[in-house]
Formats: C-alpha cells, structure tokens, sequence
C-alpha cells in the first residue's frame, strides 16, 4: 500500500454491526495506513463504555489522527464530517471519491455545480438525515415486538405491527423507492448513485442499502420491484475497497456480518 499518510497515525475505532465499516472501506479506498481496533457490542446491543475513553459520546466510528508536530490527536466522530475530513485531506489517491464541482466555465457560480457533485452534496445528508432514522426505528420496533416475555408478546407484537402499517413501511417504501429512480436517473447510466464512478456517497449509502438488502430485498418480490437498487447492493460488495475492508475483519474477528 502507497504511503499516503503524509507522517499521519491513523486509528479507526471500529464496532460491529455498526456504521463504522465504512470507515474501513474509506481507508481502503485511500490506500491509507492505520491501526484498527475492534469492538464488541454488549448484551444489550450498545457500544462498550471502552469507546467513551476515545469520545465522550461512547459511539462508533471514531478515528483519530496524530499529525506531525501535534501536541494531541485530533478525534474525528460522526461518519459524514469523517468521510469529508479524510478526502479534504488524504484523497489525491482516490480523486473521483468526490466528483468536479463546477461546469467549465461556470466556476464558483451560482446554479454552476455539475450534476454528479450536487448528488454527492446530498446524498452524504440524505444518508444519515432521512434513510438511516427509518431502519433504525425498524430495529427498535423488531425489539419491542420480540424482547418482552412471551405471555407479554401478543401486546407487544400488536403494538409494533399497528407501528410499521402506520409508518414504518410506507416510509421505508417511499425511500427504496426514491433510491430505485435514483439509479435509474444517474448520469451516464451509473452504476452508482452519482454516474458511472463510486464515491465517497456510496460508501455512506453502503451501510443501509447492504443492511436493507439482507432484510428487505432478499425477497424474490422485493428484488423485482426494485431491480436497480438490489444490484446496486451487490455492486456496493463486490467492490475491491470493500472486500478488503470485510477480509481485515474477518483476519482480526474471524467473521463479518453487514447486518445492523
């Protein structure tokens, strides 16, 4: 691997089940050295408190940088600020990871911004700011329906089924659906959600659409309805960064799951 990190340390504080593989998967993409230090969720599926040693809100990812002539690393927390702070600063090796601004000529007007980088612009918000809120509420909903004792269930379970017909799936559907026109709308053809090269949008995106293609379209139904998106999924693993993401897993906790 190329030495990209210009004296930098890098430490990704990385958790299962979590968020923080696509960190991994940027680092890869960056052709970045760092030390990776895994985690295990506890019995009651939160982060170990270990992780509030590294950043007060005891959450994953977390990286952190010592930077030559530092005093103290810098602590990086919140996948988006550290998607863009990595490719602000580390992403000469990997340019397409964020597409061109401007339209020749356009430069720094108003209305001047390509397609393919307006796209990157929101899907690195849309990600966490409409997408994620949703699976996660279906997680806690599954919870509800399944933790209580058994002769408590057929409440809890009427309760968690009245929860998704009233909310949850419509607005689950309304978003797989947004994503299929998505890619059918991509410039060039995609494959990927911002034209024909993956960046640093997809790897935010990857995260749920893997985790909700192992829920939600691995039903064959499912899979016809939404045909681009179920391939975008498998597009998203098949990528080389990601493979090598998911093999340091495996080489460090002997498997790996995408599931939430």
């Amino acid at each position: 691997m190329a030495d990209n990190n210009q004296g930098c340390k890098i430490t990704l504080y990385w958790l299962e089940q979590s968020r923080s593989h696509r960190i991994l998967w940027l680092l890869e993409e960056l052709q970045l050295k760092y030390q990776l230090k895994t985690f295990k969720r506890r019995a009651d599926k939160l982060a170990p408190k270990e992780l509030k040693d590294v950043h007060q809100l005891g959450k994953s990812p977390v990286v952190t940088i010592e930077a030559p002539g530092s005093s103290s690393p810098l602590v990086l927390a919140e996948s988006g600020a550290i998607v863009e702070y990595l490719c602000d600063h580390f992403g000469k090796a990997q340019p397409s990871l964020v597409p061109e601004r401007y339209v020749a000529g356009r430069e720094g007007q108003v209305g001047g911004e390509r397609e393919e980088f307006m796209r990157y612009r929101y899907f690195m918000h849309y990600v966490e700011g409409s997408l994620m809120p949703f699976l996660v509420m279906t997680l806690v909903n599954d919870t509800i329906r399944n933790s209580p004792p058994f002769f408590v269930r057929p409440i809890t379970g009427l309760v968690a089924s009245q929860v998704e017909s009233a909310f949850l799936n419509r607005n689950i559907e309304g978003n797989l659906t947004f994503l299929e026109d998505q890619l059918k709308t991509a410039p060039e053809g995609g494959p990927f959600v911002c034209g024909k090269d993956l960046t640093a949008a997809d790897i935010m995106l990857s995260f749920p659409v893997i985790a909700a293609s192992g829920r939600v379209l691995k039903d064959q139904k499912q899979k016809e309805k939404y045909p681009l998106l179920a391939a975008y999924a498998q597009k998203l693993q098949d990528q080389p960064g990601y493979k090598k993401a998911v093999t340091k897993i495996e080489e460090v906790e002997g498997s790996f799951s995408a599931s939430m």
